[in-house]
C-alpha cells in the first residue's frame, strides 16, 4: 500500500508540472494557435473515452498491475514525445499517446487499492490517495511555474521529460509490488458480460448518475466555466484566481483526515447528500462575488470561498465514492467497475467546460442557478441511491461490528473455579 501511493503521489507530481501549462506551451511556445492548443485538450478526453471500455476487461483478466505498468510507460513516450513535437500533428498524437496512459492509471491504481485494502481500511486508503494527488499536483505545479519561460521552448521541454522520468520511476517503483493472488473470473463474464452484469446492478447505475453530475458540477466547472464566470462577472483578477485554486487545494490537504473522522462513521448516502448541500453553499457565495452589490474585496473572498468549499466536499467524497465503487463489484470485478466510473468522470469532464465555461463568460445569473440546481440535485440522488443500498455497503463499519459479534458469541466462557 505504501509504495502505491507513493507511486500515486509521483504520477501526480510529474501531471502538475504540465498540465497548467500546456494551452501556452501549445498556442504560444509552438506557435501552433488557440484552435490546435483546444484540439489537445479534446484529443485527452477522447483518448480516454476510447482506451477506458478496454482497460476494465484488460485489468480483470491480466490484473491491475501489468495494466499500470504498460500504461504508464505509454504516458511516459506520450509525454516526451509532447515535449519534442513541432507540429500539430505530432503534439496531437503525443496528447492521445499521455492522454491514454493517464486515462488507465486511474483505474488500475484504484483497483490495486481496492486489492491490497480490507473493508475497515478501505476509506482511509482512498483519503490518502486523494491527499497526496492534491499535494503532488500541488508541489509539482509550484515548481514547474519556477522552471517554464515561456520565452524559451527548451524549458518546456525540460518539463515533459521530468514528466516522463516521473511516470518510469514509477515503473520502478511498482514493478516491485507483489499483488495477492487474483481472483479467478469466468471467461465469458471476462469477454463482455462483465458490463451487462454491471449495468444490472442498480445501485452502480445510480452511483454512476451520481458520478455524472458530481463531476459536472464541480471539476468540470473549476479550470473553465467558474474560473471565467469570476473573472467576467465578478472581477477576479488572475492572481485572485490563483489563490482560490491555492484555497481549494490548501482546504483539501489540511482537512482531509480531520473529515475522514467524521464521515467514517455516517451512512454513505447521506455524506455524499451533505456534499451536495456544502456546494450549494458554494454556488450560492458565487452568486454574491458575481451578481452582488458588496466591495471587490468582498467579492474576491467570497469566490475564493467558494473554492474552499469545494475542497472540503472533495475531502468527503474521497473517502465514500471510490471505495463504495468497489463495495459495489462482485469479486474479481473492481477492475471492471472502477474503469466504468473513470469513464462517467472522463465523459462529465469533457461536457462540464465545453458547457459551463461559454455560460460562465456570458450567462451568469443563468450559469449560477443551473449549477446550484445541480449541487441540490446531488443531494436527492445521493438519498434515492441509499435505498437501494445494503445496510453493509451504505455503513461499511456494520461488517466489522458483526464480525465481532459472530466472534464474541463462539468463544468460551471461562469456567468459575
Amino acid at each position: 500500500m505504501r509504495r502505491i501511493h507513493v507511486g500515486n503521489a509521483l504520477s501526480a507530481f510529474g501531471l502538475g508540472f504540465t498540465v497548467p501549462y500546456l494551452y501556452v506551451y501549445v498556442a504560444q511556445v509552438r506557435g501552433l494557435g488557440a484552435a490546435t492548443a483546444g484540439m489537445v485538450l479534446a484529443v485527452f478526453a477522447v483518448a480516454a473515452l476510447v482506451v477506458l471500455p478496454f482497460a476494465g476487461r484488460a485489468i480483470v483478466r491480466r490484473g491491475p498491475l501489468p495494466v499500470l505498468l504498460v500504461a504508464l510507460v505509454t504516458a511516459s513516450v506520450g509525454a516526451l514525445s509532447l515535449g519534442l513535437a513541432a507540429s500539430a500533428v505530432t503534439v496531437l498524437l503525443s496528447a492521445a499517446a499521455l492522454g491514454a496512459g493517464q486515462a488507465v492509471m486511474q483505474p488500475a491504481l484504484a483497483t490495486m487499492i481496492v486489492d491490497v485494502s480490507s473493508a475497515e481500511t478501505r476509506s482511509r486508503a482512498f483519503a490518502t490517495q486523494f491527499f497526496l494527488q492534491n499535494l503532488g499536483l500541488g508541489v509539482g505545479g509550484l515548481i514547474g511555474g519556477h522552471l517554464v519561460d515561456a520565452t524559451r521552448v527548451s524549458s518546456f521541454t525540460l518539463l515533459f521529460s521530468i514528466e516522463a522520468a516521473m511516470f518510469l520511476v514509477l515503473v520502478a517503483v511498482l514493478g516491485t509490488v507483489r499483488m495477492p493472488r487474483a481472483v479467478r473470473v469466468p471467461a465469458a463474464v471476462s469477454a463482455g458480460s462483465g458490463w451487462k452484469q454491471l449495468l444490472g446492478n442498480r445501485a452502480m447505475v445510480q452511483l454512476s448518475v451520481l458520478g455524472f453530475v458530481l463531476f459536472f458540477a464541480c471539476y468540470g466547472q473549476f479550470e473553465s466555466g467558474l474560473a471565467a464566470y469570476g473573472v467576467e462577472a465578478a472581477g477576479i483578477s488572475t492572481s485572485a484566481l490563483g489563490t482560490a485554486l491555492a484555497a481549494n487545494t490548501a482546504v483539501i490537504v489540511v482537512a482531509q483526515f480531520v473529515v475522514l473522522r467524521f464521515v467514517e462513521r455516517r451512512r454513505r448516502s447521506r455524506v455524499i447528500a451533505a456534499v451536495g448541500l456544502i456546494w450549494a453553499v458554494a454556488w450560492i457565495a458565487a452568486a454574491y462575488a458575481g451578481l452582488g452589490s458588496g466591495s471587490q474585496a468582498m467579492a474576491t473572498a467570497a469566490f475564493v470561498s467558494t473554492y474552499a468549499l469545494f475542497g472540503l466536499g472533495e475531502a468527503m467524497l474521497s473517502p465514500t465514492v471510490a471505495p463504495l465503487v468497489a463495495d459495489l463489484a462482485p469479486e474479481g470485478l473492481a477492475g471492471q467497475y472502477n474503469s466504468a466510473f473513470a469513464l462517467v468522470k472522463q465523459l462529465a469532464l469533457a461536457l462540464g467546460p465545453a458547457i459551463g465555461g461559454p455560460m460562465g463568460a456570458s450567462l451568469h445569473g443563468p450559469y449560477v442557478v443551473t449549477f446550484l440546481v445541480f449541487s441540490l440535485g446531488i443531494s436527492v440522488l445521493a438519498l434515492r441511491m441509499g435505498r437501494s443500498l445494503t445496510p453493509v455497503q451504505d455503513q461499511p463499519w456494520l461488517a466489522r461490528s458483526q464480525v465481532v459479534r459472530r466472534v464474541a458469541a463462539v468463544e468460551p466462557v471461562p469456567a468459575k473455579v
